[in-house]
């Protein structure tokens, strides 16, 4: 495990140096003399900086002396006095040996400082070696060992690659292959667009190898026998790389994973009743996608689930079903866990089929039972909070202001999206809760800090005098609102944020979710949206040749029921699929209801399309 920056660079580094400055100090024989060694082991600074400021001041040589100075600095960083550190690094700079070891620690030290002080962008900015200096070891491993946390800080993960890559050629095996892990992590999220574009970047060659394969793994997943060869090819031209003699353990899981690939599937949806008109969306997305794949050798049968979704069930699994596709309420999944559990319909005591079916759920539920077999996809608005808390933060945003109705779901995703961001950030996250009508305004006021300065002008003007001109102040330590409302709400909302910003300080980002989307927007609707930027499924950002269809087809369809539709189509894609999602989580399938991936407990995650309103038109980004 490599060792924190804050102490030691390696311990076993630092033992060497003491042993060989040990060594080098060896009393001289009385027949030959010999002037003292002047060997500092710059690797780690175990001493208080008083130490090592009274050695340097006792020092002649000038190499010594620096390197003490350097000690120094290094220990007020270990303790944290980066203000030290940073007058003293200061203080030596023009009159520093032009030794590479000496000056190279002294950009290293004064990136620390300002990893602390200033920002990481700076910090990676003053943090780079010429190409000839030749510098020990532990040097290139404390130098590309920060600088791909700087990376990783900076929110720049295939730099951050990059430099883990090179750190790994300065590492004993054992540490090598920790790093490894870490590579394939932080490449797992990545979108394959994003790994493409970087692996003609040859003059890396590990740094490239890892983007090939990562970029193989995610695209050729879904079909083992695609993935078989083109894994092959690239053992071949990388014989040398770290992962060419042993995969990464998930990549392996999913070369060996069986897809599913059934001829019989069954759907179970409440075609009758009060959520008829749900179901039918999602039952016209899998038709739609069944009826684009004329070739396909497959029977989809529906279930109607409103009177009995048990009986439904068996019947599906009666007539031969290989997958099932449904049912949609959460109520009824829980029925279903239940008495697959217990192997017995309590409704009217008959037996339930024990056979292992694999099923896609069409929502989640709070008894998630893991099993090989299960799947959950919904269209979550607590997941969809979640995305929005990793989009915010990869957008550099770093203190959010949440503004939730104060209501279930509206609490729900405001819950969701704390989690989420507390999983990056240490910020804690302001929420304000409103509620309908004419107290969202006061709720806005008071989350914007504008109620608090019309008190203290209204205290000056009883002082002083009416007078007394002063226009009121918002709140200026927020960098971002996200904003949990209804199509009804959002327009208010958002106006009343508008206005309650000062002119002193400049308006925020606004960030919203696909449940606050106007179904039908008028031009001034959408004027007065301007700058906000919303998450949505990516099928409902665009407006091609499908959009038209389904528009003409089912022309009183709202933006709920054409997501139910594109979640229908994205389930009959998926069956083929979440066998190997499952064995290798960092696969992605960019589907029309967003880009897809499946956790280890069967449940599916949504990573959404963004767009923004600008000019009075709503813009994918």
């Amino acid at each position: 495990m490599l060792k924190s920056l804050n102490t030691t660079k390696f311990v076993s580094v630092a033992m060497l140096s003491a042993i060989l400055a040990g060594c080098s100090a060896k009393a001289p024989t009385t027949s030959t003399p010999t002037a003292p060694a002047t060997v500092t082991s710059l690797a780690s600074a175990p001493l208080e900086a008083t130490a090592y400021l009274t050695q340097a001041a006792n020092s002649k040589d000038p190499l010594q002396r620096d390197s003490y100075l350097l000690l120094a600095a290094h220990a007020y960083i270990n303790a944290n006095d980066y203000g030290a550190a940073q007058k003293l690094l200061k203080s030596i700079k023009p009159s520093l040996s032009q030794s590479p070891t000496l000056l190279a620690e002294h950009k290293y030290l004064s990136a620390r400082v300002l990893e602390q002080t200033s920002t990481y962008a700076e910090a990676l900015k003053l943090l780079n070696y010429p190409s000839t200096w030749v510098l020990p070891a532990w040097q290139m491993t404390a130098y590309h060992q920060f600088k791909a946390r700087l990376y990783q800080l900076n929110k720049q993960p295939i730099e951050q690659v990059r430099e883990l890559s090179l750190l790994t050629q300065y590492l004993p095996a054992t540490e090598a292959r920790e790093v490894n892990d870490q590579i394939w992590q932080v490449l797992q999220p990545m979108h394959e667009q994003t790994l493409q574009a970087f692996t003609r970047d040859a003059s890396e060659g590990v740094f490239a190898g890892w983007l090939q394969l990562a970029y193989i793994a995610k695209h050729y997943a879904v079909d083992p026998a695609q993935l078989v060869r083109y894994l092959g090819e690239w053992q071949q031209q990388n014989p040398y790389h770290p992962a060419a003699a042993t995969l990464p353990a998930d990549l392996d899981r999913a070369l060996n994973a069986k897809p599913f690939a059934p001829k019989n599937i069954a759907v179970l949806l409440p075609l009758s009743g009060q959520i008829a008109g749900a179901a039918n969306a999602i039952r016209q997305g899998i038709l739609a996608s069944y009826l684009a794949k004329p070739d396909a050798q497959v029977a989809v049968n529906f279930y109607d689930t409103a009177t009995d979704v048990t009986a439904a069930y068996q019947q599906a699994v009666t007539a031969g079903a290989e997958f099932i596709i449904g049912p949609l309420l959460p109520s009824e999944i829980d029925q279903l866990l239940t008495q697959a559990s217990d192997g017995q319909n309590s409704a009217t005591g008959a037996s339930v089929s024990t056979k292992a079916v694999p099923q896609l759920f069409l929502n989640q539920t709070e008894k998630v039972v893991p099993d090989i077999n299960k799947f959950y996809f919904a269209l979550s608005p607590a997941q969809e909070a979640a995305d929005a808390a990793a989009r915010m933060y990869q957008d550099g945003v770093t203190m959010p202001l949440l503004l939730a109705s104060n209501d279930a779901i509206g609490k729900r995703m405001a819950e969701s999206f704390i989690q989420a961001w507390n999983k990056k950030s240490q910020t804690a996250i302001e929420v304000h809760y409103y509620e309908a009508g004419d107290k969202m305004r006061t709720t806005v006021q008071d989350a914007l800090g504008v109620r608090d300065s019309q008190a203290r002008i209204a205290r000056i003007k009883e002082l002083l005098g009416n007078n007394v001109q002063a226009d009121f102040r918002s709140r200026q330590d927020i960098d971002a609102i996200y904003m949990i409302s209804t199509p009804q709400e959002l327009t208010l909302l958002k106006a009343f944020i508008d206005v309650n910003f000062s002119v002193f300080t400049q308006p925020v980002p606004l960030y919203t979710s696909s449940r606050s989307r106007l179904d039908i927007e008028s031009s001034q609707a959408a004027q007065d949206l301007n700058n906000l930027t919303m998450s949505d499924a990516p099928w409902l950002m665009q407006n091609g040749e499908e959009n038209l269809l389904v528009n003409t087809l089912w022309p009183g369809w709202n933006n709920s029921q054409k997501r139910l539709f594109i979640m229908g189509y994205d389930s009959m894609e998926l069956i083929s699929k979440l066998a190997q999602m499952r064995s290798f989580p960092g696969y992605q399938f960019n589907g029309r209801s967003g880009a897809l991936s499946v956790n280890p407990d069967g449940v599916i995650n949504r990573q959404l399309s963004w767009g923004r309103y600008q000019r009075g038109s709503f813009r994918a980004l």
